[in-house]
């Protein structure tokens, strides 16, 4: 299914029926202020294994990140940040960033694995806020990517992502051209902040 969804005029009945093809268990592909992502809600296994076997991969290799709609949500999977993340938190999000932080047991019980870490995202993205307000909880999310790994411009048009995933997720929404360049990952598990990648967010919020 391809929905169109303007980021300026959000219907609540077109996100009524992505929340509760969520809650069913479906996958969908959604836009975020960076790549658009293959999403689903966390607390569906079966969902997540849909997605490990798109990505070809074994959740216990995976990466993903739980896309929040604000930081409301870190204490319930997370362990106790200090205020200097917090505050580079506060003031990097909404936005391009993935924050990696310790994680607590909720997290193993959700995904099934012994992770120690989870990245956090709260993009600047009107449809992707709408969507977790409305499910309750955050999405599990990785970015599109091609068979090598990389992401491309073919994965930034809506219409081309559709053509290639109709048959393999529930939804696909339209929400407009997507980018390219993903988020800037920033590795605060440890003392010491690390950037794991640089992105599309500026490395500026660390100062």
């Amino acid at each position: 299914m391809l929905l169109r969804i303007n980021e300026k005029n959000i219907p609540s009945s077109t996100i009524y029926k992505i929340v509760d093809c969520l809650k069913n268990g479906g996958v969908i592909i959604y836009p975020t202020d960076t790549v658009y992502a293959l999403g689903c809600d966390i607390t569906q296994q079966k969902a997540i294994e849909k997605i490990c076997k798109l990505k070809g991969i074994k959740p216990e290799k995976s990466n993903f990140s739980f896309v929040c709609s604000d930081l409301s949500h870190l204490s319930q999977y997370t362990k106790p940040i200090s205020n200097t993340i917090f505050r580079i938190m506060k003031k990097a999000l909404p936005g391009p960033y993935t924050f990696i932080l310790e994680a607590n047991k909720n997290v193993p019980k959700l995904l099934k694995q012994n992770k120690d870490t989870v990245g956090i995202r709260v993009p600047d993205n009107l449809i992707c806020k709408a969507i977790i307000e409305n499910l309750g909880n955050p999405l599990l999310s990785t970015s599109l990517h091609d068979t090598n790994d990389d992401i491309t411009e073919y994965y930034s048009d809506p219409e081309l992502i559709y053509a290639a995933f109709e048959k393999k997720v529930d939804v696909v929404i339209d929400g407009g051209f997507g980018n390219i360049y993903p988020s800037t990952v920033f590795d605060c598990s440890n003392e010491e902040i690390l950037v794991v990648r640089e992105g599309l967010g500026s490395l500026d919020v660390l100062k």
